[in-house]
């Protein structure tokens, strides 16, 4: 489980997967529910576990590629099975890493549709010391897919309900289960 995108998380992550490559992993599942986001190069970090040499993201600006994320050094969990598991609370660098796996072919995506927060955006200090945020550009998936506002649909669709939450069930994780061991 990841549960944000911060300046610890490429060491953690890269250290799991190492752990998971030496004891002979053949399945993973990625938990990425809830997870609001964070830094965009954790993001990548991530996503380059499962990916070798493959685009992650694009930012466009006006319909212009003005930038690609590509996936960077080795990728321990290349070929691995893998299951993302998103829910309505995942966004920002959370969409990243679930689109990227999924645009390359790396991985499943269960659960439900995903926040939607795909835009670039960059603080402008106003006089008065306050702050605004103003959008310059947008991330898409590697097939195109614009993130901002319409977020990432599963592979396969897995509600989780309050009542499950609330007895301790957790059905889309099962089903993630099931997937793998198909």
């Amino acid at each position: 489980k990841v549960s944000r995108f911060g300046d610890d998380t490429t060491t953690l992550t890269r250290e799991a997967a190492e752990k998971l490559k030496a004891a002979g992993a053949k399945k993973v599942i990625l938990d990425l529910r809830g997870n609001p986001g964070g830094y965009l190069e954790s993001a990548v970090d991530v996503s380059s576990l499962w990916l070798d040499n493959k685009i992650v993201l694009q930012e466009k600006r006006d319909g212009v590629v003005i930038k690609t994320y590509k996936s960077r050094g080795d990728a321990p969990l290349l070929g691995i099975s893998t299951v993302v598991l998103i829910d309505e609370g995942s966004a920002s660098a959370s969409e990243i890493v679930a689109g990227a796996l999924h645009d390359n072919k790396a991985a499943t995506l269960m659960g439900v549709k995903s926040f939607g927060k795909g835009s670039v955006q960059q603080p402008q200090n106003l006089q008065n010391g306050a702050i605004l945020k103003v959008t310059i550009a947008r991330w898409f998936t590697p097939n195109g897919k614009n993130i901002d506002k319409e977020g990432i649909q599963p592979d396969q669709k897995v509600e989780r309900s309050e009542e499950d939450f609330e007895a301790g069930r957790d059905p889309q994780l099962d089903a993630a289960v099931q997937k793998l061991n198909q």
